[in-house]
């Protein structure tokens, strides 16, 4: 879409996509926190959510907000070169009516690749695809990889063959001047130009390329008393499940959406969880807990193939509807954190790693390729910590 409306309503903003846009449309799903209305076509979002996050989805695209019972309903950003065109920042909201407009110059921006690049000739697209589909990569990296190598050629106006490393560096810093991107998506980014210029056109441009650093964030841990809440506030029974199952097995969500009734061993108490992230079998382990809850789900509901179903006849649940079950949990267990589903595959490996369980296990437990990856979830646990006594509790006892 080349311009983006955000109607803001009581409680809600929604985004309808007048044209649809599939990277945008992905965007808005990856960032969670929204709900797709398929009848009125449109993006739902709740008016109080995560801004910033939200903001960085739409940064590179022109967009225009209407704010309900406003002095000066209508914002627009990015339009004409300009970020940012209404009421100045520092306008009291008491004197909203007396404020001028003004203009924010534009901070330096990227250009949007269109789906089809002439920079980026069919020939090239076809080499590609089929490069990728032949080493057995999945539908959203095919995509991703397409599209950054697109971008490429497209933002520098130059065809593949005329790229050289400089160009590439710029392109980068471009990138992350103008849209405030992640290092991860960075790091993307640089995946599909190296992809391209090691398998498809071979040229000596990429070595040279060193690796954004990568935001060292911590992972969100619930309490055990807090995931009991979640459960606890939860009436419906398959939704209680499900939670469940990624807590008890420490799941991924596109795993756990993805389960089979024949998948689950309740005799010897292990998931088998197929194709996982990096297209890798693994099992993992059924609790007590769950196996008698499964027995209850199985008595209630007809489960033939999908372990959960979804609205559509033969599909399962879709990732962002059991995202949806977990927000809504957490809402009605009135928890504050910034939690999300995912949040109780960190909860199952810190709670192991509190409990003593050996690192190496609970890595084949999550299907992590390497250790490094397991090893960060011991900067939150606290094992190591419970028996450290901060000085304000010895204050009085003097030096």
């Amino acid at each position: 879409m080349e311009v983006v409306y955000f109607f803001y309503e009581s409680g809600v903003i929604r985004i309808p996509f007048f044209d649809f846009d599939q990277h945008l449309f992905n965007m808005f799903v990856s960032a969670g926190g929204g709900a797709w209305d398929a009848v009125r076509k449109e993006f739902v979002f709740k008016r109080n959510g995560d801004r910033i996050r939200f903001k960085r989805i739409i940064s590179f695209i022109p967009n225009v907000h209407v704010l309900e019972d406003d002095p000066n309903p209508v914002r627009v950003f990015g339009l004409r070169e300009r970020r940012w065109q209404g009421l100045p920042e520092t306008c009291p909201a008491e004197k909203r009516a007396e404020c001028p407009r003004t203009a924010v110059p534009a901070a330096p921006s990227v250009p949007i690749p269109p789906l089809e690049s002439d920079k980026f000739p069919k020939h090239w697209e076809i080499k590609l695809e089929n490069e990728m589909r032949a080493a057995k990569y999945s539908r959203q990296t095919r995509y991703n990889y397409l599209y950054y190598n697109r971008f490429l050629c497209h933002n520098l106006q130059k065809l593949p063959e005329e790229i050289q490393s400089d160009d590439i560096k710029q392109f980068l810093a471009a990138v992350e001047k103008g849209r405030d991107y992640s290092a991860a998506t960075l790091n993307l980014a640089l995946s599909a130009i190296k992809f391209f210029y090691t398998r498809i056109l071979p040229k000596d441009i990429i070595k040279e390329q060193h690796r954004p650093r990568q935001d060292k964030r911590l992972p969100v841990v619930l309490s055990k008393g807090e995931i009991k809440k979640i459960f606890t506030a939860e009436d419906n029974y398959k939704h209680r499940l499900l939670m469940m199952m990624v807590y008890a097995s420490g799941l991924r969500v596109s795993e756990v959406v993805r389960l089979k009734k024949r998948d689950v061993d309740t005799d010897r108490q292990t998931v088998n969880i197929k194709a996982g992230k990096g297209r890798k079998d693994r099992y993992s382990l059924v609790s007590d807990t769950v196996k008698n809850a499964l027995a209850e789900y199985y008595s209630r509901y007809t489960v033939t193939d999908w372990l959960f179903s979804g609205a559509e006849p033969g599909k399962h649940l879709s990732i962002r509807s059991a995202q949806h079950i977990f927000e809504h949990a957490l809402k009605k267990a009135k928890i504050e954190k910034d939690a999300t589903l995912h949040s109780l595959r960190h909860s199952f490996t810190t709670h192991l790693l509190e409990g003593g369980t050996d690192i190496r296990y609970i890595q084949e437990l999550l299907g992590h390729a390497s250790l490094l990856t397991t090893e960060r979830y011991t900067h939150v646990a606290r094992r190591k910590v419970l028996t450290i006594t901060s000085p304000l509790d010895n204050i009085d006892k003097g030096d």
